[in-house]
């Protein structure tokens, strides 16, 4: 089942890109006592998440930062030196995002929002969303019909939702 506004995250470890190489993240460390904002992408490097998904939150970040949200979020069923890469070619890293790796997909899965798509080479991917947590807790989810679609889980839209 997938999660809904009022559900609390589950208690993952992610990774990200340190100083020193892959570095371990507490999902819970980063939402307790703050407002979050986590969208996730099908895949780094794919087409929409790349022109459309990523550069709406860098259009819009400032706005969310005067909306009092204390970070934004990109996951991925990726690894960390991948986003790592990523969040650099996109410009997402020195906007101030931070891109945050799932490759064994645990978060994703224990969301829900987990999927397969072959044809495309995408398997344990994560379905395209966006969502405001606040302490942990899911105030705001907005989840796209289609995986190739970024219209109501986008930057603009996430700030209109919350």
């Amino acid at each position: 089942m997938a999660i809904a506004p009022g559900d609390t995250l589950p208690e993952v470890t992610l990774t990200r890109m340190g100083a020193e190489g892959p570095e371990p993240v507490e999902l819970k460390s980063l939402t307790a006592g703050r407002k979050v904002v986590i969208f996730a992408v099908p895949g780094a490097y794919t087409p929409t998440c790349s022109m459309a998904h990523v550069p709406s939150f860098i259009r819009t970040k400032d706005q969310f930062d005067a909306k009092g949200v204390d970070e934004i979020i990109c996951i991925s069923v990726n690894d960390p030196f991948v986003m790592g890469a990523w969040g650099e070619a996109t410009g997402a890293t020195e906007a101030g995002i931070t891109m945050l790796g799932d490759a064994e997909s645990k978060f994703t899965t224990a969301i829900g929002m987990n999927f397969d798509a072959p044809p495309a080479g995408l398997i344990a991917r994560s379905k395209r969303y966006a969502m405001m947590a606040e302490d942990g807790v899911v105030k705001v989810l907005q989840q796209e019909d289609s995986p190739g679609t970024c219209e109501v889980s986008g930057g603009e839209a996430m700030l209109d939702a919350i």
